[in-house]
């Protein structure tokens, strides 16, 4: 998740990586250079509940690495309010890493800076062969026709977690499988200082992530075939009602929540401050917190009627993290080992395992490990009902623009104002306006 600040200046820096053609990483700075052969700087992004965790998941296997190829890995955590922006100075100043940790939604806006290393068959015959990927998450690397700009790390899907006892103690039988039933729960669960559902209304990310589900459910879409944004439609205009109006209208969401951008809806759902949460593969995060998964049930997010599956009853996009090479790496043998070490099986299955995420390797998902409860819910949510956001150069901007236009209607929500069909419309038409002119 990255922070209002960050996503913003991403959004004006993108447009100068995109005229500056992108010069690309691996400089004095950052990835190895000829002297040093034997060097690559990774910049990994903040996965688990603190920077200290991923440290202590992911040295232990670079130090792996470097064992088995005598190639030492300078290991970064940066944390996702800094990761978009760090990345896009990247491109335009030639002071970046070799490798890179990417949102795969971001794939597609930072292919078309040029920075990155396409992974064309040759490439990808290096690491083992394309085909050892699953369809869904290779469909989050890049825009369709080119070869993707990087390859699937770590697969994830957002399901509804709940608290058992709260809902055991409100008389709630179940999990909504429905809008109108989560609201109706929220509902009962928002009494004595508690509330029905979480949320982190001033992140961007998490707030487009929403609204594009939401606006799968009312058929609509962000984007026109051609590319062109297409924010202010009947369909997405009600898609972004809904959602904020789980504060404004339905009130199961506590206000304070308009201010949240960094895990804290996570860390209230863990404390039992509120009994439901809608996230991305939390069962590592919420154990971090003292939380026993025996507390929680994971169920998938809700859909309009009936049950998740294709077309309008679509309940995730394809989340996950991607992992790109600067192609201008003085160092891309090494840079191109490392992405095949950090994607064979039994560090898909090491990886995903701590992280709580899904080996987008075929092979890797067939370990026990993946079989569990929570797991089997969102590998089913990715096989079945997820769909990518779009893959276009301007999805870094819609990510600004939308979000930041959600942040502000939660804002308002918050604040007591009216959040109408013509103030969400309003506040649209000025993201729409934010967008580059086609």
């Amino acid at each position: 998740m990255r922070s209002i600040r960050a996503a913003a200046t991403g959004a004006v820096m993108l447009s100068l990586a995109l005229a500056a053609s992108a010069c690309g990483g691996g400089s004095s700075t950052g990835g190895g250079s000829d002297d040093s052969p034997k060097e690559l700087t990774y910049w990994a992004s903040n996965q688990g509940a603190g920077i200290e965790i991923d440290k202590k998941v992911l040295q232990p296997e670079l130090d792996k690495f470097e064992k088995q190829t005598g190639i030492k890995v300078k290991l970064e955590v940066v944390p996702w309010s800094d990761l978009l922006n760090r990345i896009l100075t990247a491109t335009t100043s030639g002071q970046g890493p070799d490798v890179l940790n990417i949102g795969n939604t971001w794939s597609a806006s930072l292919q078309a800076t040029g920075a990155l290393l396409p992974w064309d068959a040759k490439n990808f015959d290096r690491i083992g062969g394309r085909d050892r990927f699953v369809d869904s998450a290779l469909g989050s690397t890049g825009a369709d026709g080119q070869d993707p700009a990087a390859v699937p790390l770590y697969s994830m899907a957002y399901a509804l977690y709940y608290n058992k006892q709260m809902f055991a103690d409100a008389g709630i039988d179940g999990p909504p499988a429905t809008w109108d039933e989560l609201v109706a729960a929220g509902k009962k669960l928002s009494k004595d200082g508690k509330w029905g559902l979480g949320a982190e209304g001033s992140n961007p990310a998490e707030n487009v992530h929403h609204a594009f589900v939401f606006a799968e459910q009312h058929g609509a879409d962000f984007f026109t075939d051609d590319g062109r944004a297409d924010f202010t439609g009947d369909g997405t205009v009600a898609a972004v009602k809904q959602y904020v109006d789980l504060m404004a209208k339905d009130e199961i969401i506590a206000p304070g929540n308009a201010e949240y951008a960094q895990n804290q809806s996570v860390s209230d759902f863990a404390k039992g401050r509120t009994g439901m949460l809608l996230w991305q593969s939390a069962s590592a995060n919420l154990k971090s917190q003292g939380m026993s998964e025996d507390a929680y049930g994971i169920a998938p997010v809700p859909v309009q009627s009936g049950t998740p599956g294709a077309g309008k009853q679509v309940n995730s996009m394809v989340a996950g993290i991607n992992l790109a090479v600067f192609k201008n790496s003085d160092n891309l043998d090494g840079a191109t080992e490392f992405v095949k070490f950090m994607t064979s099986d039994a560090e898909q299955r090491i990886l995903n395992t701590a992280y709580s995420s899904i080996p987008p390797v075929e092979a890797a998902q067939e370990d026990p490990a993946f079989a569990s409860p929570a797991n089997a819910v969102l590998r089913d949510t990715l096989a079945k009902s997820a769909v990518a956001l779009p893959q276009v150069p301007d999805e870094s901007q819609f990510e600004t623009a939308v979000g930041t236009a959600i942040k502000e209607l939660f804002a308002d929500a918050a604040a007591g104002r009216a959040v109408t069909t013509d103030s969400v419309k309003a506040a649209l038409t000025k993201a729409q306006q934010q967008m580059p002119k086609k």
